[in-house]
Parts: C-alpha cells; sequence; structure tokens
C-alpha cells in the first residue's frame, strides 16, 4: 500500500500576530515547518505533498526542502482561499495512493508512533484521527453565550491530526461536500461525516501534538522543543 501525507502549510496564520506566516516562525533555530516535515520524512510514509500559499512556494522549495533535504517531498503545489480547499488540492496530487494522512504544517511534534496509530486505524476502519481527551469541562453556548449543555468530559476529545483515511473513501467525500458548497469545515473528520453519515475512529494522539496558532503557543513550543528533539532520538518518550 501507499501511504502519502499531505502537509498544509498555506495559512497565514492572522492569530499569531506577525508579518511571518506562522509555519515559517523559528523554533530552536528552525521554522515549525522544518519539524513536520521531518517528522514524516523520517516516518514509514511514502511520498509528502506539501500545500502552500503560491507566494511561498519558491521559499519552501529552497529554503526548506532543498536546504534540509526532504526527498520524500514530491510535489508542491498551491493550497485554496479555504484549509478544506487546500485539503482538496492535495487529495487531487495524490490520486496513486491507498492511504492519506492530511496534517497541519504548523502542528510540528507528531511522533512515528502517532502516525502509524493512525495509519493501523484507517487499514482496519477507513479513518483513523489523533486526538486527545478534553481536560476542561466543556459547555455548549446558544448564540448569546449562555451554556445550554453540558457534555461528559470523558465523552470529549480534541481533535489532532493527521487525519488519516483511505484514499477513495475521502475524495469521494470531499467531491460530495464540494458539490453542496457546505461552509464551516473545520477538520477532515467533518468531511467524511457530513458526506457518508458514517462515524469516525479515534486514536491517541498526544498532549505534546499541539498545534501553533497564537504567541502564547509558540512558547509552550520553545518549551517543547527540546523534549521532542530526544523522543526523535530515541532517549525519552511521551
Amino acid at each position: 500500500m501507499k501511504y502519502t501525507a499531505i502537509i498544509l502549510a498555506a495559512g497565514k496564520g492572522t492569530r499569531m500576530n506577525s508579518t511571518v506566516h506562522k509555519q515559517f516562525l523559528e523554533l530552536d533555530g528552525y521554522p515549525l515547518l522544518y519539524y513536520t516535515l521531518q517528522a514524516f520524512e523520517q516516518s514509514i510514509v511514502d511520498d509528502i505533498i506539501l500545500v502552500t500559499g503560491e507566494e511561498e512556494t519558491a521559499y519552501c522549495r529552497t529554503e526548506i526542502v532543498e536546504r534540509y533535504r526532504f526527498r520524500k517531498v514530491k510535489k508542491i503545489i498551491h493550497g485554496g482561499a479555504e484549509r478544506y480547499l487546500s485539503v482538496y488540492q492535495g487529495l487531487c496530487a495524490a490520486d496513486d495512493s491507498d492511504i492519506v494522512l492530511i496534517h497541519d504544517g504548523a502542528r510540528p511534534f507528531v511522533t512515528d508512533a502517532i502516525i502509524e496509530r493512525t495509519i493501523q486505524a484507517a487499514i482496519q476502519y477507513g479513518s483513523g484521527i489523533a486526538a486527545m481527551p478534553a481536560k476542561d469541562t466543556v459547555k455548549i453556548v446558544d448564540e448569546e453565550q449562555f451554556s445550554v449543555r453540558t457534555p461528559a468530559r470523558d465523552r470529549v476529545w480534541m481533535m489532532q491530526t493527521p487525519q488519516t483515511f483511505r484514499y477513495t473513501q475521502i475524495r469521494q467525500a470531499y467531491e460530495k461536500v464540494l458539490e453542496c458548497q457546505s461552509q464551516n469545515i473545520t477538520d477532515d473528520a467533518m468531511v467524511l461525516e457530513l458526506a457518508s453519515h458514517e462515524s469516525v475512529k479515534i486514536v491517541e494522539g498526544s498532549y505534546y501534538n499541539m498545534k501553533v496558532t497564537t504567541p502564547e503557543d509558540l512558547l509552550i513550543a520553545s518549551a517543547f522543543v527540546k523534549k521532542y528533539k530526544k523522543i526523535k532520538k530515541g532517549i525519552d518518550r511521551i
């Protein structure tokens, strides 16, 4: 079977309040995107498709892919105006794949174990979505910010990536949802749920597998990065 990772690095990162796109911010001497690509480069995936903004394609090719010798990056393509459109562009470029892993470029601390768990779940169940149980109580609110429901915390999981699928299944789901011009698509599991009404399989991610979105996240990532490097060297574990 062929495993392809679609890495999404087309976001502008407006919540970071920085003129530098979040995936290119420096973390312990390397851009965030370096850690993400390195994780998949060293994993069991066969190919990587990097989805970037049109203006960042040349930079990604020369300053990241070529500079750090990421040999599994087979294609660098332009993304769309929204995340789900970027994913679809990546899916179209991965049409020779059996299993696809969709991952955020600004989620740098993914590990081999997480990648492999999602792949095995996708092979067995059709999908494998990295996630972790919520640590805090979650409230469902109405339009005026009044609480209307409190779901049981042991049933609430916080979605992460990679979100991994059988290729044909997720490609068909995306095409069906795009035909309906659905809005407010926040993750890939949601696309499969909307298109087929199937439940996705949740697998354990890690609390370290965070997405760097805000300045506060970058501070936390700076604290995580040294532990992550030890994990990659096999001298520590999450």
